[in-house]
């Protein structure tokens, strides 16, 4: 069992930056890959990113690449999501999430989450 908590998130006007924080529970979170996946209201839950268990491979949407950074810390079992110039249609909330397999963009694929944090970006 692996618990999840991000946190992070908050009201910025557009072009400004945030770092969400994906805290993982358990001894095993250093072995997984983690995913970051947002989603808008009357949306589905759309890949923003994700990153292997080492932190050697990661892999961005469209939608963020050239703005958004994923990386980890397994010494603090954390995974960030820094994302740099913001714009409204970043406005989600963000969820992380994890699974064994490495680099995967499809949300079924991850076997735990985490309860998301809202970011809200004002134009």
């Amino acid at each position: 069992q692996v618990q999840l908590v991000e946190s992070g998130g908050g009201l910025v006007q557009a072009g400004a930056s945030l770092r969400l924080s994906c805290v993982g529970s358990g001894r095993t979170f250093s072995r997984l890959a983690v995913g970051w996946f947002r989603q808008a209201p009357g949306q589905g839950r759309d890949f923003v990113a994700a990153i292997n268990w080492d932190g050697a491979s990661t892999h961005y949407s469209d939608h963020v690449k050239g703005r958004f950074t994923i990386s980890r810390d397994n010494s603090k079992n954390t995974v960030y999501l820094q994302m740099n110039n913001l714009n409204f249609d970043d406005t989600a909330v963000y969820f992380c999430a994890t699974q064994r397999e490495g680099i995967i963009t499809a949300p079924n694929e991850y076997d735990y989450w985490g309860q998301g944090t809202q970011v809200t970006v004002s134009s």
